[in-house]
């Protein structure tokens, strides 16, 4: 991450722990965890994989009655962060990259599903973004069977 980035990053995050402490004091420790978590690079450790019941909501047919359901519509969410990654610096779509394919995984999404979507998006993006992409979703595909022995 730049410099300007974090720094707004951490903004928020200050902003947000105030607020929440303003609404419940008893989240003061919490507030404090996720800004160590933000300091030791484990953004994506704060959004840990959504509960199925949420994933519906958020992605499936609760704001979406018709079409497509959560794991269709994470897959498209992934192809248009891979696209996206060749318009960012470096690893700055990671955590938005790894979230998406922990929960794609968990939507019910195959491994081979996951790279064939991110290897389509070099048509868009470019090789160096579906690169980037495949490592992040090669990392979370390790991690997950490294977590399940």
């Amino acid at each position: 991450m730049n410099e300007a980035y974090t720094k707004m990053l951490s903004q928020m995050m200050e902003s947000s722990q105030e607020m929440l402490k303003s609404f419940n004091p008893g989240m003061a420790s919490v507030t404090e965890s996720m800004t160590e978590g933000m300091k030791a690079g484990g953004f994506d450790k704060l959004f840990p994989t959504m509960p199925a019941d949420l994933m519906e909501m958020w992605f499936g047919k609760t704001f979406n009655r018709e079409g497509l359901d959560s794991r269709t519509r994470l897959l498209v969410t992934l192809a248009g962060l891979t696209v996206q990654g060749a318009l960012l610096p470096a690893g700055a779509g990671e955590p938005q990259i790894r979230v998406t394919v922990r929960h794609a995984l968990e939507a019910g999404a195959t491994e081979r599903e996951i790279a064939e979507v991110i290897w389509q998006m070099s048509m868009f993006g470019g090789l160096p973004a579906m690169r980037q992409a495949l490592d992040i979703a090669q990392s979370v595909f390790d991690e997950r069977k490294e977590a399940s022995k």
